[in-house]
């Protein structure tokens, strides 16, 4: 049966902008499109990079760039080398950095620039930022870097038998690093070896990625900063964004609790939490019925760009034209998900403390939906360990039931079907009688062993609804090692959730989550090449002294 593709090329120019060819140091000119203020005279710049196609309605820059531009920002919007209507290799990563910098030298030079320029954007052009961050070009004087991580390129699927890797991370180094366009091929995932199905989609479409080559099946060495890392560069100030939903949301906090503690961009460094995903979808409007869909109602889309720019305004209001103090900005916003926004001086709050709950009776994981309970005090006396065990076949795997991982919001989908499967273990508290304000990160401690070489293990905490609806907060995953037995800590990110009276809080371990993740064989052969795998029994202990809890991060009553 013939393999579907979908070739995307670029969209029409805007009216509203000129493109401009900008010449790189290396002669490869990269198009530009420059949205003015109606204003004469000259402005400060914002300046987006990206590798989506700057006309597209997907990345919206038309719209935003008309809220900006309203504002008196130049808006400067370039497709990245390779890339739509850009010239050059298309190749991720490696040329952002001096890309950048001379894009930004470009628009110091223009009779329209005051030479202050601040840069914005989401995922892959919130990486762009970083990289220009790293060039040093002193014009540069505030970025802010949306759903993103400055470990982008280590988010792909770079296997190592330590890591567990996204399928859906190569599907986007197959589909949008194969082309100038966005090639999109279906891949068949029951196919095994699993690499053999991208070979097959490389034949139908008629373009190969280079950068899926160097990542799969055996990871080559890149080096996403080749001008030294971001924390060696001058600090600039950063407004950091951050979405509950994100599927990004681990690595990109990650970023943020390193720069508030790192002694230069600390004091620089803000946040802004939202309860969004990926594709800035919102809780508040989950599952997203047509009148709230930006993809596809124009009004809808007008409201998802309002709400996007406010915060980069308020942001570059202080920093690229210097019209208040940076004492007038909060230097944490967040959302609390069914509340709404609040402030505060640190992230987690200064108020927020632990609640421990603890894993208890693991014999009834496996036996429904409810399965164990989780007990904020320990039910089992120290010299009591009890056990559950489950078997892990590669050959019936865990499925990946949410539509897209980057619009998790879109559906919010109900996981509580899966949650009777004998290969996924629960544990879930009893209702809460009042709100539980969940704000900051979330931590699983367990004791876990395999017959397996090696295992991954997946940890999601669900809102259990009153109707039993199960709908996921946090997630983390983790390969356990080959020593058995031992105590291992899943990091399931951060949210801020309002956990609300009647709801019920659950835990779901399972050792697949396909195909969102690479799959484990259960054997020591590269997941990519294997053919077959050996099934495998895996088992938690709780009580005796040993690991088995969830460690939260709330608020207290009225906070």
């Amino acid at each position: 049966m013939p393999i579907a593709t979908e070739r995307i090329g670029p969209a029409p120019l805007s009216a509203a902008a000129e493109q401009y060819m900008v010449p790189m140091r290396d002669g490869v000119e990269l198009a530009t499109d420059v949205y003015l203020p109606a204003s004469p005279g000259r402005h400060p710049a914002v300046l987006v990079r990206l590798p989506y196609d700057k006309n597209s309605r997907y990345c919206y820059m038309e719209q935003i760039a008309a809220e900006l531009t309203a504002h008196g920002y130049a808006t400067v919007v370039q497709d990245v080398r390779g890339k739509f209507r850009s010239q050059g290799e298309t190749v991720p990563f490696v040329h952002e950095a001096e890309d950048g910098y001379d894009t930004i030298e470009w628009i110091t030079r223009q009779k329209w620039s005051d030479a202050v320029v601040g840069m914005c954007g989401d995922s892959y052009f919130g990486f762009t930022q970083w990289a220009a961050v790293t060039s040093g070009h002193p014009a540069l004087k505030a970025i802010v870097p949306r759903v993103t991580s400055m470990e982008l390129a280590v988010a792909v699927p770079r296997w190592d038998p330590e890591r567990i890797v996204t399928l859906y991370g190569a599907e986007y180094l197959a589909d949008y690093w194969a082309s100038r366009d966005i090639v999109h091929v279906h891949v068949d995932y029951d196919r095994r070896p699993l690499l053999e199905t991208f070979e097959e989609a490389f034949k139908a479409s008629g373009a190969r990625s280079a950068a899926f080559d160097s990542w799969v099946p055996h990871p080559q060495p890149v080096d996403p900063f080749p001008l030294g890392h971001p924390f060696q560069a001058r600090p600039v100030p950063t407004l950091h964004g951050v979405g509950w939903f994100d599927n990004l949301l681990g690595e990109s906090m990650r970023d943020y609790t390193a720069m508030a503690a790192h002694p230069a961009w600390g004091p620089l460094t803000y946040l802004h939490a939202d309860s969004i995903d990926h594709e800035n979808h919102r809780l508040a409007h989950s599952p997203v019925q047509p009148e709230n869909d930006h993809n596809t109602d124009d009004d809808a889309l007008r409201r998802t760009v309002a709400r996007y720019v406010a915060p980069v305004l308020e942001f570059f209001d202080v920093f690229l034209k210097g019209e208040r103090p940076a004492e007038s900005l909060p230097r944490v916003r967040w959302h609390l998900g069914h509340v709404g926004s609040r402030t505060a001086t640190t992230w987690p709050p200064p108020q927020a403390h632990e609640l421990v709950l603890h894993l208890a009776e693991p014999e009834l994981a496996v036996r429904d939906a409810d399965g164990g309970s989780l007990h904020e005090n320990p039910e089992l006396p120290a010299d009591a360990p009890r056990t559950v065990r489950w078997t892990h076949d590669p050959h019936d795997l865990v499925p990946s039931i949410t539509g897209d991982p980057f619009s998790a919001l879109r559906e919010w989908v109900d996981e509580s079907g899966l949650q009777s499967r004998p290969d996924v273990l629960t544990f879930t508290a009893a209702p809460v009688s009042t709100p539980l304000d969940l704000a900051g990160p979330v931590r699983a401690e367990l004791t876990v062993d395999s017959t397996a070489p090696g295992m991954h293990l997946f940890a999601k905490l669900f809102d259990v609804f009153p109707d039993g609806t199960a709908h996921l907060l946090v997630r983390g995953q983790t390969v356990l090692p080959p020593r058995r037995g031992e105590a291992v800590e899943i990091d399931l990110a951060y949210t801020g959730y309002r956990l609300r009276p009647g709801h019920r809080l659950r835990l779901q371990l399972s050792c697949s989550d396909f195909p969102y993740y690479l799959w484990h064989p259960g054997t020591e052969e590269n997941p990519w090449l294997a053919a077959r795998g050996e099934t495998s029994t895996q088992t938690i202990s709780v009580g005796g002294g040993l690991a088995g809890q969830v460690r939260l991060t709330v608020l207290g009553a009225e906070e």
